[in-house]
């Protein structure tokens, strides 16, 4: 089993915090962190292959330029022998894969992550449409929060976009929990202001933070 990267007190407060911004609030909250939101093998691997054939095509220019001769056979197995290699360190050390990745392609996996929480955490049926997704991915310093239909008219995504880079901001310097639970306390404002407790209101969804 992996490890926790939050201890049970770190997990204490941000339930704590969930719960204090619902009473305030019609609104519910979940949060999620994930280490990453993908392995990363295979682009990773891609991107290995295409340096190693760029690679291999500078050295065949060098090569031919210097007058020196080396038969297909032994050029085509040197490049495969570099491939097989690359793949074998991925292979072993999965956290240098990322390295290999393009920002973009990492954000995307991240925002892909955080929609599919969205909907295996049931956010989007609640019975006002009124369920935030706090998310963040540690491996690829992604965070994001997803509000639903019922939220997005009230709320710009300028609002979320603050949160967002302070809960990144908290994350960089290893105050995960502070960062959610600041993360947690400014869209229960926002929240509040919008959506009110209701006198039938019912806590629809868990109160903590969720790790994967």
């Amino acid at each position: 089993m992996t490890k926790s990267l939050m201890t049970p007190e770190d997990h204490a407060r941000v339930a704590t915090a969930i719960r204090h911004a619902e009473q305030t609030t019609s609104g519910e909250i979940v949060c999620v962190m994930a280490r990453s939101s993908d392995d990363y093998f295979f682009p990773a691997a891609f991107t290995a292959t295409i340096a190693i054939l760029i690679g291999s095509l500078i050295a065949a220019i060098v090569i031919e330029h210097w007058w020196l001769t080396i038969r297909l056979p032994f050029f085509v197995a040197a490049e495969l022998l570099a491939v097989l290699s690359a793949l074998l360190v991925l292979a072993l050390f999965p956290t240098i894969r990322i390295r290999f990745v393009p920002h973009r392609l990492r954000h995307l996996r991240a925002h892909n992550n955080a929609v599919m929480q969205f909907l295996a955490r049931n956010i989007h049926l609640t019975a006002e449409r009124t369920g935030v997704l706090i998310f963040l991915s540690l491996e690829e310093r992604y965070a994001e929060i997803i509000a639903d239909g019922g939220i997005d008219l009230h709320v710009a995504q300028e609002d979320w976009n603050g949160i967002v880079e302070e809960l990144i901001r908290h994350a960089s310097r290893g105050k995960i929990a502070e960062g959610f639970c600041v993360a947690i306390d400014r869209a229960g404002a926002f929240l509040a202001a919008h959506f009110p407790p209701r006198p039938d209101d019912r806590n629809e969804l868990d109160d903590h933070l969720v790790e994967i």
